[in-house]
């Protein structure tokens, strides 16, 4: 179910466009916990991991928890300063209440604990620790420690975050800022001059306005209806291809997306359908045969003992797709297969179809 955040009678301006300091940092702490999920960094990754001390190493796992499936709600700041410092700041300025209820969501799991504070009730503290345990070792010891010590675990986040800025972030952020800065200025102009429809279809295809302009509709497997005082965008180069939103109550709805890269990202429909049109058997065995060499219609049907019009119906639909390409010569039409949307599939299938 999409995710459904209610903007109906709010003005424009609350709509805005921003480059966040921490959020990027959140980012590329992701990467370093998860570089599966970026195979583009993950060279990257494995340089700074290398590069890093052994105890803020050891400090930055105990925390990932935080950042590695889902970022905690206060690491993507809805009104973004220009610099870390600030941000750290404003995340210090947070209640213990609020701060340990946010974490708590992203080392317990995507559901909130409970309806009443797990610092000061026994049941939901309970609750929570349970949640944690289930995760993990690591999660249970940082919950056990939040839910005993907040002051002194909240310490234990802000000082590698710090760390971190002095020895990888500050120097990869002053090379981020220029690519971020022409992302928002083009979102800006869109959205100054072309409204913000426009705005939301050049952030991500996942992204919509409904169709009346009271909601922003998020391609996410969430389904909460979100209304707040605006929301805000947050570009980001190192959460690619992460759609990231905070949407709990009591926070300002944000989204980071990814800064789109020279190619695209193929929506999530596209990938449907190409996965579809190679389910058939029959389609299968004719993407083998137009791997080695193109064909034309009748060359498959008598390759394959199929008649003329039984391939042309399952070519039109590996067209559709965007997995052939054909060429006219003559009378003759011939196929070939897309090689780089089917590799792009996945190494296996691209290993198995040429095979």
């Amino acid at each position: 179910m999409p995710l459904r955040i209610d903007i109906a009678g709010q003005p424009a301006e609350q709509v805005r466009f921003a480059a966040s300091p921490l959020a990027e940092l959140t980012a590329m702490l992701h990467v370093l916990a998860e570089p599966g999920h970026h195979p583009r960094f993950a060279a990257r990754a494995g340089e700074v991991w290398a590069g890093m001390r052994p105890e803020l190493a050891e400090r930055v796992r105990e925390a990932d928890s935080l950042w590695r499936s889902s970022q905690a709600d206060f690491l993507l700041p809805g009104r973004p300063r220009p610099t870390l410092a600030e941000e750290l700041a404003d995340v210090d300025a947070i209640d213990h209440e609020t701060y340990a209820t946010a974490a708590l969501v992203s080392t317990c799991g995507s559901t909130r604990i409970a309806t009443r504070s797990p610092l000061a009730d026994p049941d939901s503290r309970d609750r929570a620790l349970d949640l944690a345990q289930a995760r993990g070792p690591r999660q249970e010891a940082f919950a056990e420690s939040l839910l005993t010590d907040p002051e002194a675990t909240r310490a234990r986040v802000r000082d590698p975050l710090e760390q971190c800025a002095e020895a990888f972030f500050d120097g990869a952020w002053t090379g981020l800022e220029p690519q971020l800065a022409a992302d928002l200025r083009h979102k800006q102009d869109l959205l100054r001059h072309k409204g913000i429809r426009t705005a939301l279809d050049a952030v991500s295809s996942a992204v919509a306005l409904s169709g009346d302009g009271s909601r922003i509709v998020v391609d996410k497997l969430q389904d909460k209806a979100t209304a707040q005082d605006g929301v805000t965008f947050i570009p980001s180069v190192f959460g690619s291809p992460h759609l990231v939103v905070v949407h709990a109550s009591g926070w300002r709805p944000v989204v980071q997306y990814p800064v789109a890269d020279a190619a695209a990202p193929v929506p999530l429909e596209t990938v449907e359908l190409r996965l579809d049109a190679l389910a058939h058997p029959v389609r299968l065995r004719l993407v083998r045969t137009l791997a080695r060499s193109p064909h034309t219609t009748s060359e498959l049907a008598h390759n394959w003992n199929l008649s003329a019009p039984e391939v042309s119906r399952h070519l039109a639909v590996l067209r559709r797709a965007g997995l052939l390409t054909a060429k006219r010569q003559g009378r003759y039409v011939r196929y070939s297969l897309a090689l780089p949307q089917l590799s792009a599939l996945g190494t296996d299938l691209l290993a198995a179809v040429l095979r």
